[in-house]
């Protein structure tokens, strides 16, 4: 998987959040990513202008199966040995990752180099 896939960036800029029962359904039309954790309900949402918690989503352009083995760990691996922080999100057909704004085109060029020794 690691060899064939293509980081690409999605246009925006993104945050994860809290969020009330009423506040998700007011939201539900912009929200990107979402998890019921213990503490409540967990949303990825567009960032406000100027928030400075703003992530960049760079999406995996490669089929990656849910029982697949080794994307997650090499590609946060590879970001770790930079010194890039992501948090990786798996969906049903791509994983996508949440990376600082201003690391955005160095996590891009350690994707790609990783695709490329791979």
């Amino acid at each position: 998987m690691v060899r064939r896939m293509r980081p690409e960036r999605v246009a925006g800029r993104y945050v994860f959040r809290s969020l009330s029962a009423a506040d998700l359904a007011a939201r539900l039309p912009e929200i990107r990513g979402f998890f019921v954790e213990g503490e409540g309900p967990s949303a990825i949402l567009p960032a406000a202008p100027g928030d400075p918690d703003a992530m960049a989503q760079i999406t995996l352009q490669v089929h990656s199966a849910l029982d697949g083995v080794g994307l997650t760990a090499a590609v946060s691996g590879a970001l770790a040995a930079r010194g890039i922080p992501c948090n990786m999100v798996a969906a049903l057909h791509h994983d996508h990752l949440f990376v600082p704004e201003d690391r955005a085109e160095a996590a891009l060029a350690v994707l790609t180099a990783l695709a490329a020794e791979s």
